[in-house]
């Protein structure tokens, strides 16, 4: 991985805080050139550092209300691959953690409500054939959510 220098890092700001500037506002508020901007986000991407570009969508805006977050537990490591190819397909699942402590995973997913989740831990994760236990936590409010990185 090649190192960052101070013009990437604020590059990589401004598109994490608007990736739908043009590179003509990129290269004014940098002091760079257009084609040098293109140049430096075309060698972001191709060495992994920027993985893609996506809309960030309000989650309450189109009915999913309910945030929770998932531990699962199993004792036979067999139970991993089933385990990862569901929450790999699911699309409530919006991340999968490999964790610590007494649980092996931890999920943060997002669903239309109470219902859904039940529906969710009930068919997709206990389903699991060797899946042994879950917790699950719901989120009253979330006072910071951001997938933004301090680079």
């Amino acid at each position: 991985m090649s190192i960052l220098d101070e013009t990437d890092r604020s590059l990589l700001a401004l598109l994490q805080k608007n990736d739908r500037l043009s590179l003509a506002e990129i290269g004014q508020e940098l002091k760079l050139a257009p084609s040098t901007v293109n140049d430096r986000i075309k060698r972001l991407v191709r060495n992994g550092i920027i993985s893609g570009f996506h809309a960030v969508v309000n989650p309450e805006k189109v009915g999913l209300d309910l945030l929770a977050f998932v531990f699962v537990g199993w004792n036979d490591p067999d139970v991993e691959v089933a385990f990862l190819e569901k929450v790999n397909t699911s699309g409530a699942v919006l991340e999968c953690h490999h964790v610590t402590g007494a649980w092996n995973y931890l999920l943060k997913v997002r669903l239309k409500n109470t219902r859904e989740l039940e529906k969710f831990l009930a068919q997709e994760l206990k389903g699991i054939e060797g899946l042994m236990r879950t917790e699950t936590l719901i989120a009253l409010s979330s006072a910071k959510e951001v997938s933004t990185l301090d680079v």
